[in-house]
């Protein structure tokens, strides 16, 4: 490849494809954005394998139309010419005095080598590119990461190496456990990695060259110099769909790819999302109540994945942060609540507000126990033994409260007691706490990926029914995957249901409800569609549980008992947070 160009463009130095090479020789490309103003200024790095060289307009373009419409703060300020998918826009960032860095993963874009994504090389590699940022005579060492997705997930593992130079992350919407959040839900396999390496990564592989898109910047491929046969991208690239498929426990390799926690001890604000079931909202919450840093901070808000960072609200909360920790500015963050929450009610409304830790220490705790002789919920332990089957294939079993006679809330993470028996010597269980209102029209909300987000989910695979007791909490139970537990035909087990986090006002008149399925989520409504995505958007995103590989029809087709009674209390334990007086 030739050597980088450098120009002067838009108010900008930008260099593109700067050369920085690992310690195994390999080099991988950088496009480097820096004031024209002489000086040595902080960095905002990311590391990924979205190709930097595809604008976020043609590469993700109905997120974009989607943003452009209902988020024109997003626009204003900008030429837009460098907007690329989850990154931050340099041209918002070099003005305030930053250096934006995108750098191509190893195998991705402009970027040789092999790719296999979240592993240890990575984290070295990112390591690494660090290590340079902070020699270089333009920086002032000070070096942070900031992005949305895969661009704010490795930002666990890179802090966890413990760069000597990186000086804070903001991790927008990123998933930390390699197995619980990002491949197997309560054990089970979800297809979103499948068909995000088709469409999101194989598209922009290194080497696909004249078979893809080209910049609309600066004409270059986005895929590199080079174009390879399919044979020859093929052998370039991990299977990870075939790895979940083949390692269904927690392994070396899903821990390779999963953050120490304990060893993250850089400054951190975790920004999550209500809305992000099935990937990312779970991790941001462990995140920063595991992680070790004595500095750090949680925001949780609602809307789409991408929006919420780009807009002046969100660009503003990171600058502030980046502001006190990368160039030393007294503006006060320090005095910024640990947590800040963006409390929703139906209607897509929010409103902003400070907590102090997590779970909320003023939560009541209440245990919703289920009765199928009204297919209701009561606050007392259930006398008379009951059961009630329903056939996994179909719309599964609802309990639901009679409407609320006064309003209530709801924030915190949820878990769910069943005692099940099957026909077959597994099942998976699918949860779903809902909101109905007056009408019986259900509560959804616009979530990270899907127009139609019920109001919280869980899974578990019965034969991981296993707990790591040191671990569990009673609101978060936490389940080791480290051996199948295959069930007897008609025997009952006790299994104790993870359900994300979640935030919901419960207005007066409205009910909660809880389904329990034997398949993904469906809404009733008209389906949503992302052009990064393969399948109609139903409710569950592109997190779908359909591989029959995982979940052959002759195991999981099948009929499930919900047992209740005085040796089967089977319950849903709720957050309800009083009002502050």
């Amino acid at each position: 490849m030739d050597a980088y160009k450098s120009e002067v463009r838009d108010g900008m130095i930008v260099e593109w494809d700067v050369p920085i090479q690992m310690d195994d020789g390999l080099v991988l490309r950088a496009d480097i954005f820096r004031p024209t103003k002489k000086g040595k200024y902080p960095a905002i790095l990311t590391y990924g394998p979205y190709g930097k060289g595809l604008s976020f307009q043609e590469g993700y373009r109905t997120a974009w139309e989607s943003m452009e419409k209902n988020n024109p703060d997003v626009l204003a300020g900008s030429s837009n010419l460098y907007q690329n998918w989850e990154t931050v826009d340099p041209e918002k960032w070099v003005s305030d005095g930053y250096i934006c860095i995108r750098i191509d993963s190893r195998g991705a874009g402009r970027s040789p080598g092999f790719m296999d994504h979240n592993n240890a090389r990575e984290t070295k590699d990112i390591h690494l590119c660090i290590d340079w940022v902070a020699k270089q005579a333009w920086s002032n060492t000070n070096v942070g990461m900031n992005g949305i997705s895969y661009f704010a997930s490795n930002q666990w593992r890179a802090a966890a190496s413990k760069p000597k130079n990186l000086k804070a992350i903001c991790v927008w919407e990123g998933w930390n456990d390699a197995y619980r959040e990002s491949h197997r839900h309560g054990g089970i396999a979800c297809t979103f990695r499948k068909n995000w390496m088709e469409i999101q990564v194989k598209t922009v592989q290194h080497g696909v060259g004249d078979n893809g898109k080209r910049s609309r910047v600066t004409g270059e491929t986005v895929c590199g110099p080079v174009t390879l046969s399919a044979e020859e991208l093929a052998k370039n690239v991990e299977n990870i769909w075939q790895r979940v498929l083949d390692q269904e426990l927690n392994c070396d390799w899903y821990q390779e790819r999963t953050a120490d926690l304990s060893k993250v001890t850089v400054p951190l604000l975790s920004a999550g999302n209500w809305g992000g079931q099935g990937l990312h909202g779970r991790g941001n919450i462990e995140g920063f109540v595991r992680s070790a840093s004595k500095n750090k901070w949680m925001e949780i808000h609602g809307d789409s994945h991408w929006a919420p960072f780009y807009t002046d609200y969100g660009r503003l909360l990171q600058k502030k942060f980046f502001d006190h920790f990368l160039k030393g500015k007294k503006n006060g963050w320090e005095k910024t609540a640990p947590i800040t929450l963006q409390v929703r009610s139906p209607g897509e409304k929010f409103v902003k507000r400070a907590e102090y830790e997590w779970p909320l220490a003023r939560t009541v705790w209440t245990r919703l126990h289920l009765d199928t002789a009204s297919m209701s919920f009561k606050q007392d332990p259930i006398k008379e033994k009951q059961s009630v089957t329903y056939d996994t294939t179909g719309a599964g079993v609802t309990f639901s409260f009679p409407p609320q006679q006064q309003e209530v809330e709801i924030t915190g993470p949820i878990a769910l007691k069943l005692f099940v028996s099957s026909k077959t010597n597994d099942a998976d269980i699918f949860a779903v706490v809902r909101v109905f209102d007056p009408e019986n029209k259900e509560v959804t909300f616009q979530g990270a990926m899907d127009p139609h987000t019920p109001i919280a989910q869980g899974w578990l695979r019965a034969s991981h029914r296993k707990l790591d007791k040191k671990k569990s909490l009673p609101y978060r139970p936490w389940h080791q995957h480290d051996e199948k537990q295959p069930l007897v035909p008609g025997e009952i087990y006790q299994l104790d249901v993870e359900i994300w986090p979640t935030c919901i006002v419960v207005s007066k008149g409205y009910r909660i409800a809880l389904t329990i399925l034997g398949r993904d989520y469906e809404h009733d409504g008209e389906a949503g569609f992302l052009s990064n995505t393969k399948n109609p958007l139903r409710g569950c995103g592109p997190f779908l549980h359909d591989d029959e590989t995982d979940r052959p029809p002759a195991v999981f087709n099948t009929e499930v008992t919900l047992h209740m009674g005085p040796k089967h209390q089977s319950y849903l334990l709720l957050p309800v947070i009083p009002k502050k007086k």
